[in-house]
């Protein structure tokens, strides 16, 4: 096959090497003629945006009353689970679960009731690093079964505050 390209605006001859047989124009006729037209820029228009923007959704914000009920329930299990391996926490028991809930410590160390009264807004908002928090100051106060006590909160937060907080708000209020 032979293409033949002199000038996009000129005409294009085709010629396949078929044998003259299957032939039904004569070699000297363009077979195939194309015009030439200019490729539109895009480079001066705008970028193409979709019409309509999505709604944002904005998370509701933090309620005192669930922190405060969520924070007794989880010092009551975090408790119990943590009191199933004794061995590890010894004497600590108390002073582990005290940091994770901040029942009896000082105000920058209120990690877990702190974080649902200003942060928790319902599922999605569940973070990990009031979690983390925990770990650091369990061990900066080197309190026994550090990691062990941080991963049994944030577990317990993962299976049951966002379904907590589901059937809160879905009770009509008193």
């Amino acid at each position: 096959m032979a293409l033949l390209i002199s000038n996009p605006s000129s005409l294009i001859s085709f010629s396949p090497s078929f044998p003259s047989k299957w032939r039904t124009r004569s070699s000297t006729k363009p077979l195939l003629h194309l015009h030439h037209s200019p490729i539109p820029s895009f480079s001066s228009q705008k970028p193409l945006r979709a019409s309509t923007q999505q709604p944002k959704y904005v998370y509701p914000d933090p309620i005192p009353e669930f922190a405060e009920a969520e924070t007794r329930k989880f010092r009551s299990q975090l408790l119990k689970k943590l009191s199933k391996d004794k061995d590890t926490f010894g004497n600590d028991m108390d002073a582990v679960v005290n940091v994770c809930t901040e029942v009896g410590v000082a105000v920058k160390n209120q990690i877990f009731n702190d974080f649902l009264h200003k942060e928790y807004g319902g599922p999605g908002t569940l973070l990990v690093e009031p979690f983390t928090d925990m770990l650091l100051v369990l061990k900066e106060k080197k309190l026994a079964g550090a990691p062990m006590a941080a991963r049994a909160a944030l577990l317990w937060a993962q299976n049951y505050v966002d379904h907590d907080w589901e059937i809160w708000t879905s009770q009509p209020p008193n």
